[in-house]
């Protein structure tokens, strides 16, 4: 289990540009002027500002990212390699035909108001991600839950409609998160959680600031100030980097500047992975992309290394399917759909799609963005006109692409964990894939025990692949960019959260 930490101050401000830079807490970043101060803090560079607090309304990976393992904690929690580590649950033992999980608690844990941590706040919380309170359609990921009992303050029983697979994972995941019931009325604006920060203001547009709770549960942490920042503009975190005013560039966003760091003693690159996927959507209920040879012929039109190569510098894994090297399930689907124009041309004149015009709403996102140049050049040649539409991200792209649907093609960083059955076995998602294929086919690899798990949910990612479902052009790559000095810093992104209560300096 990683160390949580309770006396980090964390800060995150939202930069229009490379322009804005301004100092935030008082002893973040590297010390003072001559270098004899000793370094009590640690400065994030990031891009992708959160819309809200509340990631059980609102989607997008930005709110999960800073809040969760930092203000909101569950159970259990996913480390490094992805595996299950106990968090706010000190134990559990598994009975009734592997149906019921009875969780020891931790004893002396409190939320950032000050109430005390308890069973009643894990029913509280599980049984509300069930409820029309959450809208997040990973709420579904609940569903297996028959009952929550509460044995005592220390103890609770759940009790799942059948055995699950995936769900002692996904408990690890934002919809594990436990929440004060006193706690969830104003989710969007505060967020009360049992993690070491608790947040202090948030300007919207400007920062958001996070303070350190003294009574926290955990170990000390390393460092007494943190800091995230948030650029619009990719290139300026590099240069907020290389003028000293952040100390980290996480999850960097242009990575054609990397040879520029790479050969300086003064800094350390991190290449990790992550489970975040490149995926090329195609709305499958609107035309021309509810014709399956239409999307088949977009499969073969794509040369998903020339996609790599060209809009990320070579970085990225190539996998064939919505599934990333690190889940149970993976394999390699590249042979499915090999880069191949004449069969898309032949596919689409089957179709009667020839001299095809569409729309590609493209999110204002750097990799959206560079992606998508290759693709409507790797289209036309093929015949399929593609016009640009760029929508901000991401509040118009949330509203008219992933809620409203109002889309025909559109490209986006899918990043929550184990997330193809979110993505495909529900017709109401985005994608709109008729899911009547996957449907049992996944229930019983869930049910199953560990190797039917994985054969079956192998199963069902083929069946995705052969429809032509999405496109998933890449596994996107975890760069991290950093002062030498900086450690602690997670190279993988395994699940949405971005841990900070490990980071510090030699």
């Amino acid at each position: 289990m990683s160390a949580k930490k309770n006396h980090v101050r964390l800060t995150a401000v939202v930069m229009a540009g490379s322009l804005a830079l301004t100092a935030c807490s008082a002893g973040s970043g590297g010390g003072s002027a001559d270098g004899t101060a000793p370094k009590t803090g640690v400065t994030l560079a990031l891009t992708g500002e959160p819309v809200n607090l509340d990631f059980t309304t609102t989607a997008g990976a930005a709110i999960p990212q800073a809040l969760m393992s930092n203000v909101y904690e569950g159970l259990v929690e996913i480390d490094q390699d992805g595996e299950i580590q106990p968090l706010l649950a000190e134990s559990w033992e598994l009975s009734n035909g592997n149906k019921t999980y009875t969780f020891k608690l931790r004893e002396g844990a409190t939320f950032s108001n000050g109430e005390a941590f308890t069973a009643d706040d894990v029913k509280f919380s599980i049984e509300r991600v069930k409820s029309d309170a959450w809208i997040s359609s990973l709420k579904k990921k609940m569903d297996v839950v028959d009952s929550v009992k509460v044995n005592s303050d220390t103890e609770v029983a759940i009790t799942l409609k059948k055995p699950s697979n995936a769900w002692l994972f996904d408990m690890g995941t934002l919809v594990g998160a436990i929440f004060d019931p006193s706690g969830v009325e104003d989710l969007a604006n505060k967020a009360i959680g049992t993690g070491p920060y608790a947040i202090d203001a948030w300007n919207r547009g400007q920062s958001i600031e996070f303070a350190t709770r003294d009574d926290y549960w955990g170990e000390k942490p390393a460092i007494e100030t943190a800091t995230l920042r948030y650029f619009a503009d990719a290139v300026a975190t590099t240069n907020a980097l290389q003028s000293g005013d952040v100390d980290v560039v996480y999850n960097m966003q242009s990575p054609e500047l990397l040879s520029s760091f790479e050969s300086d003693p003064k800094y350390q690159v991190l290449d990790g992975t992550s489970n975040g996927e490149i995926i090329l959507s195609m709305n499958n209920k609107k035309a021309p992309f509810d014709d399956k040879r239409v999307r088949q012929a977009v499969m073969y039109a794509i040369d998903r290394q020339a996609v790599i190569d060209t809009a990320w510098n070579g970085y990225g894994t190539k996998v064939g399917g919505p599934v990333p090297t690190t889940d149970p399930y993976y394999e390699d689907l590249n042979d499915v759909y090999p880069y191949d124009p004449a069969k898309a041309k032949s596919l689409l004149k089957d179709a009667g799609a020839e001299n095809l015009n569409i729309t590609f709403t493209v999110p204002t996102r750097p990799y959206a963005t560079a992606v998508s140049e290759i693709v409507v050049s790797q289209l036309a040649e093929v015949g399929i006109n593609a016009k640009i539409e760029s929508s901000e991200f991401p509040a118009v792209w949330l509203d008219e692409v992933f809620t409203k649907h109002d889309y025909q093609m559109s490209v986006v960083l899918a990043v929550e964990s184990r997330d193809v059955l979110s993505m495909f076995n529900n017709p109401d998602y985005y994608l709109g894939y008729d899911n009547s294929k996957i449907k049992d086919l996944a229930a019983s690899a869930d049910a199953a025990d560990e190797a039917g798990y994985v054969e079956g949910m192998k199963k069902v990612v083929r069946t995705i692949v052969d429809d032509a479902a999405a496109d998933t052009l890449f596994i996107f790559p975890n760069i991290v960019v950093a002062d030498a000095n900086v450690t602690g810093i997670p190279a993988n992104s395994v699940t949405e959260a971005l841990d900070l209560t490990n980071l510090g300096w030699k």
